[in-house]
């Protein structure tokens, strides 16, 4: 839903505590947990951040007894337009040891 490619979800509580991982099978024992076994509830907030499309979401969690039959969730609010890999930057300046004065380094042999 969010077209994230390598997601990486952790609680915005702090404390860093990691749901999704983008390291394959870092995080595989959490896919068959409830959210409540990680104290998630109603008004937490998760942190998503997709490295490779460089963007992060902050997903507010709300419960909700209204759903219809078989929904499980829904998404509310303004969902991401389908964002790609950042396209490089060309260079525009060639750069020498951190300096871009045009200083080159001696050549001297002395």
């Amino acid at each position: 839903k969010f077209a994230m490619v390598a997601p990486d979800v952790q609680i915005d509580d702090g404390k860093g505590t990691i749901l999704i991982s983008s390291e394959e099978g870092e995080t595989e024992a959490n896919n068959h947990r409830k959210l409540s076994e990680f104290g998630i509830r109603n008004g937490t907030r998760l942190q998503a951040d997709d490295f490779l499309q460089d963007y992060t979401l902050l997903i507010n969690v709300l419960h909700s007894e209204d759903l219809e039959k078989d929904v499980e969730f829904e998404v509310v609010g303004d969902t991401p337009e389908k964002v790609g890999p950042k396209p490089s930057e060309p260079t525009s300046k060639n750069i020498t040891n951190g300096s871009d004065d045009g200083a080159q380094p001696s050549t001297s042999t002395g």
